[in-house]
């Protein structure tokens, strides 16, 4: 009976091959989505179920049409679905028409304290507006009006709270920051905005502790069923933030919460992009694309792996094919993984086993697995774009520089 049982289980859910491509990107193989209403942002559906999206922000400043938009084109290269510009000035604010024709993207424009901003930015095409109802002067009066003009447009908002930009009377209430004062303030402005009928908007609720941060998403995705949008704010350099909100958004994720996400990183903004789409992609909510694996240095190791992994994620980071790599370094674990991979070496010995999906192609010498790989892995992607099996927006590995312990 027992093994009836398991066997029946097993077919109910097939084994999930590591790193194999995800045909529905909507659903996470870890928790099913908190059902949320959808908005659009332009031509990208948020929440109800859509795909999560990618967000990052330009750091050009906006009234620079030219860089702005070559910005914008470097993140949509790199998987961004949706860009937000700032528009602290009138100068910023004249350029948002010309962005919003050519971007090849939907454009968000970043709204703080002048209402009249918000205005124009509707009124120039873009396909949304962040607005914090915190820092707009009279938002009481002229929240109606917005929400008018986004209805009319046929735009969504976004609104919610930073932790450094908490209202000073929740503030004090709540003894600071905490998950319960920064819901209190997203449920406020909710609130303002849908006693008058305004209901496309989603909400972020951002913190730069990942427990806090956590902790006021669970807490705010209980109380309705707004879209939400993830992030750490203040997450810090490339290295921390990207730890930071892995784990941050790893556990909402997985909990099925969430329906686009900006990774912030003081870095430049294609990196935030890198790392989000990774993120989603290693969480089952992306379609697989290229990917190196490799084995941690260890006293097993007969190679140099730590300098063996870092010259073919180097050498390959321009591929953009949906293939995986294994880059391994010795004879315990080596030759399993590398048979699994698309493309992998098993080393020791001074050699390295050269595979081919599951197959040994050659042995070489171990001052040419370097080349033998970057070879091989450039015809497999040229193969597999030659048939049509590269994804659009593809993108290389996340390439974090690694300084070799000797030099």
């Amino acid at each position: 009976m027992m093994n009836t049982l398991n066997t029946e289980k097993s077919a109910e859910k097939p084994f999930r091959k590591t790193g194999n491509p995800v045909e529905l990107t909507s659903e996470s193989p870890l928790h099913p989505r908190r059902k949320s209403h959808r908005i659009m942002v332009g031509s990208v559906p948020v929440g109800g179920g859509a795909p999560i999206s990618v967000q990052s922000m330009t750091n050009t400043l906006t009234a620079n049409v030219p860089a702005t938009l070559q910005q914008i084109a470097e993140l949509t290269a790199a998987g961004c679905d949706i860009v937000r510009v700032a528009v602290p000035s009138q100068d910023d604010a004249d350029a948002l028409p010309e962005i919003c024709r050519k971007s090849p993207v939907p454009i968000i424009a970043d709204i703080h304290f002048q209402s009249k901003y918000v205005f124009q930015a509707i009124d120039a095409g873009c396909a949304a507006v962040r607005v914090n109802p915190g820092n707009i002067r009279k938002f009481n009066e002229v929240g109606p009006s917005i929400c008018k003009a986004a209805t009319d447009a046929g735009i969504s908002l976004r609104i919610g709270v930073n932790a450094g930009s908490l209202d000073k009377e929740l503030y004090a209430k709540y003894g600071g920051p905490t998950p319960e004062a920064l819901v209190a303030s997203a449920l406020q402005e909710a609130h303002m905005f849908e006693d008058v009928g305004f209901h496309d908007f989603k909400i972020s609720v951002k913190h730069h502790d990942v427990i806090t941060m956590v902790e006021t998403y669970r807490l705010l995705a209980s109380k309705g069923d707004w879209p939400l949008h993830l992030g750490v704010t203040e997450a810090g350099p490339a290295w921390q933030g990207t730890i930071k909100s892995c784990l941050a958004f790893g556990a909402l994720l997985a909990e099925g919460i969430g329906d686009t996400i900006r990774v912030s990183l003081s870095a430049p903004p294609v990196e935030e992009v890198k790392v989000g789409c990774k993120l989603l992609e290693y969480m089952g909510l992306r379609p697989r694309k290229f990917d190196i694996i490799s084995c941690p240095s260890c006293g097993r190791a007969q190679v140099d792996v730590i300098q063996l992994a870092s010259a073919v994620t180097e050498g390959l980071k321009d591929v953009t094919a949906p293939i995986r790599v294994a880059v391994m370094g010795c004879i315990v674990n080596g030759p399993g993984e590398a048979r699994e991979a698309d493309l992998g070496v098993a080393s020791g010995n001074g050699k390295g086993q050269i595979f081919i999906k599951g197959k040994v192609i050659e042995t070489v010498p171990e001052d040419q697995i370097v080349d033998t790989l970057l070879t091989k892995a450039q015809e497999i992607a040229a193969q597999m774009e030659a048939d049509g099996l590269v994804p659009v927006n593809a993108t290389g590995p996340v390439v974090v520089p690694i300084q070799h312990p000797n030099r």
